[in-house]
């Protein structure tokens, strides 16, 4: 279907640290579980309530799961983009199970540290080949809409930083 966009965004927290593996090629896999979090006031009762929703996050981009491994912990803040997809899988009872991801491809996704080291993001683009560039400032994160500040995007297999330092 012409037209059609399959995007994710989402901006929360880790509830585990990464865990990775690697598939029978070899490559890296790491799988995140991150919470989303929306809080409202009840109008009946004016008690604030929050509602928390969890989301599996697949990275077969082999720089941006390196990232995530070496720099994303439990609790750490963190931008995601990538696209949903749903597989099916079997148990060990052999009952067929369908689940549903977040998944961020081998050239395609992006990561944004939003509480990265020394109160500074960083982002993560895997766009290209070179995709896993840093970019380190004061606020580079922020998750809101397009202007994410330091955005390196992708480089085509140049590695070390991009932006301020």
């Amino acid at each position: 279907m012409a037209g059609s966009v399959n995007k994710v965004i989402l901006v929360g927290n880790l509830g585990r640290d990464p865990e990775m593996r690697r598939l029978g090629s070899g490559d890296p896999v790491c799988n995140l579980r991150l919470a989303t979090s929306e809080s409202w006031k009840d109008k009946a009762s004016g008690e604030r309530k929050e509602k928390t929703e969890w989301h599996s996050v697949v990275i077969y981009n082999d720089n941006l799961a390196r990232v995530a491994e070496q720099y994303l912990r439990k609790g750490s803040k963190v931008y995601i983009e990538g696209q949903l997809q749903t597989r099916k899988w079997t148990d060990n009872s052999g009952v067929e199970k369908y689940t549903t991801e977040v998944v961020l491809q081998r050239f395609r996704g992006e990561m944004t540290l939003l509480d990265g080291r020394g109160g500074g993001g960083g982002d993560f683009a895997g766009e290209d080949e070179g995709g896993g560039q840093i970019s380190r400032g004061g606020d580079s994160g922020g998750g809101r809409g397009g202007d994410r500040g330091g955005d390196c995007g992708g480089g085509r297999g140049q590695g070390g930083g991009c932006g301020g330092g």
